[in-house]
């Protein structure tokens, strides 16, 4: 039957339970009202068993896309499984409201620079706008059925959390995992702060290659008397009043005369050495690369294995400082224009060209990054890349290819990471200075939160030298440094200043046993999260991890604003329910992309119709008053819920392998196919007549079992079927979504014949459609050639056939070749122009099979994987014959 069709069924009375069509429109909002003002999902923390979700805090950046709502229906699928399979579930609801991205959002929408307030007049405008947007976003999230606690939120910037952020601080300073150093720093110009590597994305420009000539002013053997130059070759010229050196790879034969000496830096003059290195690249420009302080990491790594003069050409703004001599004050994208065209004038510049590279830029604004020597906090994270990946290598991933890309990111790490930003929305970093010494003095920890800047240091005067003038810090967190301590937030890990120690509010929780995120974010919130985790508490922070995918546009191309081709789930749910939405959620296997399209959507909206339908029919088909099971179960019952049985146990595997797509593909076809095509026809004919305590007790206990095998992904439509259909158990108003998961119950059957029986089933039906007959038509007499045993019955009571006949062996049917069927996409290349000939020989017949390959014309070869044979199959014996996968059905 195709998805557009209904279950067979008989209009039920008026004064039955279930009448009319599905209202998606009014019974998703009551139920969604319900749950949250009923607390339908509060976690139980004295529960025997339970399971804890470390759910991802959205950043308050702007409005929910399509990637919400996948992840979030994702999460949700894990928590509402695990809710009916454990005793409670922990299911938190987190906003990351501080740092760059709230900032910016604030910005944004206020239309004002942060530079132009001071910094607690400006936190509160954030605070306010934050405000707004989390109070929509819960809205939103609500909207979409997410079974959150709501009672257990929070936000990133909240004081308790503010203190988790800087208790964090204290005792990774105290362990000596952090450091303050001046030293180089990738640096967003846009936005005036530090970041770390992990911000960094790669971005392809258009730009130029420069040619550019050094003067020589002394070779190896010392000066030179005579007029010599040699090539360098840049995209930045900008970068020329901050060369310090000249590097020349060690194996460059033609240029190893040069080391030792020294050259002249054009329009600039300074004159700098030339040195040998093993990191030039010798297959890129000239092979000869001018270092600078600072253009890249290479540039970096030279600086402070040369012990290179420090020559600082660009400030935090991008503006040319007065290093750069006539070009200071200037963008750097203005100083590179001006510096090449004095190249050119002066007689520099041998030749521009143009060139595509790959730059880094910063993720949040997409501005290139420069590296700049500022002070910085960092935690000590290069030391430790084997126990971290140790560490990864404990947790379970879901799917397991992930674990490469954490992998992947540890092994490229090259930088400690800067947790300091010079922002004004974040929490700040619980330290002051001494003016004279430096010495730091942090907060005590029985204070915390704290803010330096308005609040008094734990002492008056240093405790290093005494000096009584304390200033504070003025930098906050990295918004990942208080993201990734979002287990210990939610587990309540806090210092217990009597014992002297750290404690745990809710210690049942930790570690975790899932963490869910997109795979963008592994760098960025894993990593830092089982860094941080791990120093503190000594455990990884989860036990397993889910990674899913992004949602693509049409052209599997990234959803973004810039591009235009975002889809907001509002306008998705104008048009289709949200348990259809959930439906299309589910359709894809976790971690991989994919595009954005409505078929999936519409099925789902078709499934929920069929499901209603198919719950009319069986209200209609059953008594009002629920039957226990009887003594003895006929041969189809026992059969379809013995197929329910090993359904129950392949779904419940699926979703604790989060195989989310495979579990909704099996129970859509098992529900629709099975159960609504074949048994309910089967249940029809059975109760046509009255009761039948076998069929009426198979009916309730499997739509009982879909209901609930359904309730992870459709939660609005099974919790109205299970209420209206008064599911709850005796004396109470159970929700669906806190009943127990089904287990099977062991009931045996010949499976395979069952299955066999279905398909003569569908065969059947599939006749009368093709001929035009009523499904109740009666056929006189039907031979099946197949395993049926103990279903004949059942057959010939559906079908309405009067003498049905039942054959083990196959009937007398001839098969001939029909004809070939080549695969010209292969079989074009490999034999080119005889291509034709080959067409001609199997159109004239001139062709045979030998074994699996295919002989044309006694010449030509092909091979199993370059053709198909097309076969025709001819019953010569009375009757029509139908086959399916595992029968003969001839109708007679």
């Amino acid at each position: 039957m195709s998805d557009t069709q209904d279950p067979p069924t008989d209009e039920p009375p008026a004064d039955d339970q279930l009448t009319g069509e599905y209202d998606p429109e009014d019974i998703e909002s009551k139920w969604q009202d319900h749950w949250v003002t009923e607390d339908t999902y509060a976690y139980d923390g004295d529960a025997d068993t339970r399971f804890s979700i470390d759910t991802p805090p959205p950043t308050v950046s702007g409005n929910l896309h399509m990637g919400h709502l996948y992840q979030f229906t994702l999460q949700d699928f894990v928590a509402r499984y695990h809710r009916m399979a454990d005793d409670t579930v922990y299911f938190p609801f987190g906003y990351d409201d501080n740092g760059i991205a709230s900032e910016r959002l604030t910005e944004r929408e206020l239309d004002i620079r942060h530079q132009d307030f001071e910094r607690r007049a400006f936190q509160e405008k954030c605070r306010e706008v934050c405000a707004t947007y989390e109070e929509e976003f819960t809205e939103d999230v609500q909207s979409l059925a997410i079974s959150v606690d709501w009672d257990n939120t929070y936000k990133t910037i909240a004081p308790e959390v503010q203190r988790t952020s800087q208790l964090s601080f204290l005792d990774l300073y105290e362990k000596g995992r952090e450091y303050r150093q001046r030293a180089p720093t990738i640096w967003c110009p846009d936005c005036e702060t530090a970041i770390s590597q992990v911000e960094q994305e790669d971005e392809d420009k258009a730009t130029k290659f420069n040619d550019i000539a050094f003067d020589l002013v002394a070779d190896g053997d010392g000066p030179i008397t005579w007029d010599e130059t040699f090539t360098i070759s840049t995209t930045r010229p900008e970068l020329l009043p901050a060369c310090v050196s000249v590097f020349v790879h060690p194996d460059d034969d033609e240029n190893q005369h040069l080391v030792g000496g020294t050259a002249r830096v054009p329009l600039f003059g300074q004159e700098v050495p030339i040195i040998a290195d093993e990191r030039v690249d010798m297959e890129t420009g000239s092979g000869l690369v001018m270092c600078c302080t600072f253009g890249d990491q290479n540039d970096i790594e030279w600086y402070q294995a040369h012990d290179l003069d420090l020559r600082l050409a660009i400030d935090e703004s991008a503006t040319m400082t007065e290093v750069a001599g006539d070009y200071e004050g200037m963008s750097t994208h203005e100083a590179r224009e001006a510096i090449v065209e004095d190249l050119d004038e002066e007689g520099y510049l041998l030749e521009s060209r143009d060139h595509d590279h790959t730059v880094q830029v910063h993720e949040r604004c997409g501005v290139e990054v420069e590296y700049l020597v500022t002070e910085q906090w960092y935690i000590q994270m290069l030391d430790k890349k084997d126990e971290y990946l140790e560490a990864g290598r404990e947790m379970d991933w879901f799917p397991e290819k992930m674990l490469s890309r954490y992998q992947h990111w540890i092994e490229g790490l090259e930088w400690d990471w800067c947790i300091s930003r010079q922002r004004d929305s974040g929490i700040p970093i619980p330290v002051w200075y001494c003016e004279d010494c430096g010495e730091p003095v942090m907060a005590e920890k029985a204070d915390l939160p704290v803010d330096p800047l308005s609040d008094d240091p734990p002492v008056s005067s240093c405790p290093e030298c005494g000096h009584d003038e304390l200033t504070p810090e003025e930098d906050v967190f990295d918004t990942w440094a208080t993201s990734s301590l979002t287990p210990l937030v939610n587990a309540g890990w806090d210092w217990d200043s009597e014992a002297e120690d750290f404690a745990w509010e809710n210690p049942e929780l930790y570690p975790f046993d899932l963490r869910p995120q997109g795979h963008d974010i592994i760098s960025f919130w894993l990593f830092h999260t089982v860094v941080k985790c791990y120093e503190h508490t000594g455990e990884v922070p989860f036990d397993s991890v889910m990674i899913n995918g992004m949602v693509l546009d049409e052209n599997r191309e990234a959803m973004s604003k810039s591009k235009g081709n975002v889809i907001p789930p509002s306008e998705v749910l104008e048009n289709f329910p949200v348990d259809a939405a959930r439906y299309w959620a589910a359709g894809t296997s976790i971690g991989d992309d994919f595009p954005y399209k409505e078929g999936d959507l519409e099925a789902g909206e078709r499934l929920l119709q069929k499901l209603w339908n198919a719950s009319r029919l069986v209200d209609h088909l059953t008594p009002a008053e629920r039957p226990a099971e009887p003594d003895e179960l006929s041969a189809v019952d026992r059969w379809l819920l013995a197929e329910l049985d090993a359904t129950i146990d392949s779904i419940t595997a699926k979703f604790e392998d989060y195989a989310f797509s495979k579990a909704r593909n099996e129970l859509r076809s098992f529900f629709w196919n099975t159960f609504c095509d074949d048994y309910l026809e089967i249940a029809k004919q059975r109760l046509s007549d009255g009761g039948d305590a076998s069929t009426e007790y198979t009916l309730l206990t499997a739509h009982r079992t879909f209901l609930k095998l359904f309730a992870p992904f459709l939660p609005h439509i099974t919790e109205e079927l299970w209420e209206r259909l008064d599911y709850s158990a005796p004396d109470a108003d159970d929700s669906i979504h806190t009943t127990d998961w089904p287990v099977a119950g062991g009931y045996e059957a010949d499976l395979a014949a069952g299955e066999t029986a279905m398909e003569v089933v569908s065969a059947l039906r599939r006749y009368k459609t093709e001929n035009g007959l009523p499904l109740n038509a009666d056929l006189e007499h039907v031979e099946v050639y197949g395993h049926v045993d103990g279903f004949e019955a059942a057959v010939a009571e559906a079908m309405h056939v009067e003498t049905l006949d039942v054959f083990e062996d196959a009937p007398d049917i001839t098969t001939e070749i029909s004809g070939i069927d080549l695969d010209y996409s292969v079989v074009g290349p490999e034999f080119g122009s005889d291509v034709g000939a080959i067409d001609a020989g199997i159109e004239s017949g001139d062709y045979e099979i030998d074994g699996e390959r295919l002989v044309v014309a006694d010449e030509f070869e092909l091979g199993p994987d370059l053709f198909e044979v097309e076969e025709t199959r001819t019953y010569s014996g009375e009757g029509e014959m139908t086959e399916t996968e595992s029968a003969v059905v001839v109708v007679r």
